[in-house]
This record gives structure tokens, sequence and C-alpha cells, in this order.
């Protein structure tokens, strides 16, 4: 009978978020070529020693991070039902709402990647990627068609999440959540329905 793993130890997960968000924060600015681990380890509040305790080098943390964006868009469009969300589609942008608040430093760092653009991309490239192979098959839709729809909808999402972690954050996340989540599926005639009302 296979034994089940062992969770992680609360400091080593502890000191591996440390790391990983040492590296988040030194990403929004500077590039990755220019960044060691001595700069990684003194934002982090370790020695090398440490450092090399979880990982073998930068490129490494960096694989985890790719990950860790993987992860998180599996878990936001992994299981989605397209059909079924449109009748409360606010409850996918809380799922987004839910991750953010579980790392808020880490999230606020890799959006708010300006100064490394390349990497912002690829990171962006990957969270497109999983995302259409969640969605492209509930939308009867041709490939380009469907591409289109996608790359507007998910550069969008992204823009606005990045501009709330480069604002002053005083709009609750959930709110931003809430109007993003109307654009995504109802677009601008929930405002012009709102504003008629309101005349």
């Amino acid at each position: 009978m296979q034994e089940k793993a062992k969770p992680a130890d609360p400091r080593v997960r502890r000191t591996k978020r440390a790391i990983r968000n040492a590296l988040a924060a030194l990403l929004a600015e500077r590039d990755l070529n220019e960044i060691t681990i001595r700069d990684v380890a003194a934002q982090a509040g370790i020695n090398r020693k440490t450092f090399y305790n979880y990982y073998s080098g930068i490129h490494q943390v960096m694989d985890e991070i790719e990950n860790e964006v993987v992860a998180m868009t599996e878990a936001v469009f992994g299981d989605l039902d397209l059909r079924r969300e449109m009748e409360n589609p606010y409850a996918i942008f809380q799922k987004i709402t839910a991750i953010i608040n579980t790392d808020m430093d880490f999230y606020g760092h890799l959006l708010s990647m300006t100064e490394n653009a390349g990497l912002s991309a690829k990171l962006v490239a990957l969270l497109k990627e999983k995302a259409r192979e969640a969605l492209a098959p509930q939308l009867a839709l041709d490939g380009d068609r469907v591409n289109v729809i996608l790359d507007y909808s998910l550069s969008g999402l992204i823009g606005v999440y990045q501009s709330w972690f480069n604002s002053d954050r005083r709009t609750p996340v959930e709110e931003i959540s809430r109007t993003v989540s109307d654009l995504f599926f109802r677009g601008f005639n929930v405002f012009l329905e709102e504003q008629e009302g309101r005349v």
C-alpha cells in the first residue's frame, strides 16, 4: 500500500513563499538576468545557504512561479461550465478574488512587472493558453473567432487587475471583480441599461 505524501512543514512553506515573493518583487524592478541569488536571499531575509536548501538556482524559482500561474488558471477555468456560469458569472471572479487574497504580495508583484515586459508577456500567454484550453471546446465557433474573443476578453481582464495592482488600490478587489464580471459576460450593455433605468 502506497504511503500518503506528508504535508510540507509550515516553516518550509513560509520560506519558499518568501523566496518566491522576493523574486517576484525583484522582477517588478529589473530583468531576470540581472537578479542574483544573493539579491533574492537578501530580499527574502534569508542567507544563500537557506536558498540552496530549496532551490538550485533562480530559474527553478521561476519554474515554480510559472507553475503557480498554471495552477491559478486551472483553479478558475478548469471545471468551468460556461452555460451554467452565465446564470451567475460573478462566481468565476469570486474565485479570482479568493486566489489573489491568498497572497496579495505575490500576485501584486507578478502583475506589476512593467519593467520586465518579456517575462510578463510570457506569463500572460501561459494564462491565456490554459484558459483557451478550458473554454474553447465550449464555444461552438470557428477557431479564429474563438481566438479573437478570448484574446480580447483575457487581455482586458489581465489589464484591469494589472492597473489595480499598480494603483493606490482604494477600490476593493471584490468590487473590481464584480465590474469585470459584468463586462466580461454582458459587455457595456449592462451599464447602459443601468443608466437608462436611472433616467
